[in-house]
């Protein structure tokens, strides 16, 4: 992937503006996972470990797709608690660089009033790249 970034913009941070796929490369829709583990049971009400959840639940799908982090081009976040987010962004950002290292995809944070499946705080879907072996 190719960050974008137009001549004379100030560089985002903690995302990136736009992302190139690499030409010929397959690209993987992943459906918005919330923070509950494999059986559908959320573990925590939490926000910050339902961000982690979430987004170990990305890279889950996308690894069947054999996909790495550094793939992702796209990721959307749905968060139906606003303090909350803004309370542990700091600690969100660890679990980040700890799941997806310094890559830093085109993102959208958008704030919502409810998310479908109860108790959840938290949405993410994403769109990668995985470049076709060969």
């Amino acid at each position: 992937m190719l960050t974008l970034l137009p001549d004379g913009w100030k560089p985002p941070i903690g995302y990136a503006n736009g992302m190139l796929a690499p030409a010929g490369a397959r690209i993987v829709f992943i459906a918005g996972q919330v923070g509950w583990n494999a059986q559908q049971v959320f573990d925590s009400e939490e926000l910050l470990p339902q961000f982690e959840q979430a987004l170990r639940n990305v890279l889950a799908v996308l690894a069947v797709a054999g996909g790495r982090p550094e793939h992702i081009g796209r990721i959307t976040a749905y968060c139906c608690d606003k303090p909350a987010y803004l309370a542990v962004r700091k600690q969100l950002g660890a679990v980040w660089r700890q799941l997806m290292g310094s890559h830093y995809p085109a993102m959208s944070m958008i704030f919502v009033s409810d998310l479908l499946d109860h108790p959840g705080k938290i949405e993410l879907e994403a769109t990668a790249a995985v470049p076709v072996q060969g």
